[in-house]
């Protein structure tokens, strides 16, 4: 990996004062520094070839329930389990590689394979027969009921102008 820099630290064109001592060479060796650090390794693996992946989602509230929509592109929904334990909400699975190695050389290859997992702490208790989930074309759709008791009736409240 280059540096973040694009011009060598021995260059002419930069003062002669030693580069420990000024203060803008040692921030941006310190930056340069935890850049490569970031990039070079992560929890997964090495970057950018770590199969690991996220799920996008997102959580929307309505009066009745909670919903989470993820996106799952090319993901078999059998190869996709929902779990509520307590209060916690874990979407689990894995994309499976399709491919065919057979005798093409691959120079690029940006989709990611492997397993998966989302959990999402829940602001109430769920009773885990209520929660609905949907899948179709690649997006699924979990429900979770809110109990009654948090389930609030809305009421529109009329904006007038000012006079």
């Amino acid at each position: 990996m280059s540096a973040l820099v694009p011009f060598g630290w021995s260059s002419s064109l930069l003062p002669s004062r030693p580069a420990n001592d000024d203060p803008f060479v040692r921030l941006w060796n310190e930056v340069d520094r935890l850049f490569s650090q970031v990039f070079r390794t992560s929890e997964f693996g090495t970057w950018p070839e770590a199969r690991a992946f996220g799920v996008p989602i997102e959580v929307a509230e309505t009066p009745e329930a909670v919903e989470l929509v993820a996106e799952l592109p090319g993901i078999d929904p059998k190869d996709v389990t929902i779990e509520l334990q307590g209060d916690v909400l874990t979407i689990r699975g894995e994309k499976k590689a399709e491919r065919e190695q057979g005798e093409a050389t691959w120079y690029v290859s940006e989709r990611r394979y492997g397993s998966f997992v989302r959990s999402m702490r829940l602001p109430f208790q769920v009773e885990a027969d209520k929660i609905e989930a949907a899948y179709k074309n690649g997006v699924l759709k979990v429900t979770v009921p809110k109990p009654a008791a948090l389930r609030q009736e809305v009421k529109r409240i009329e904006v007038k102008a000012a006079a």
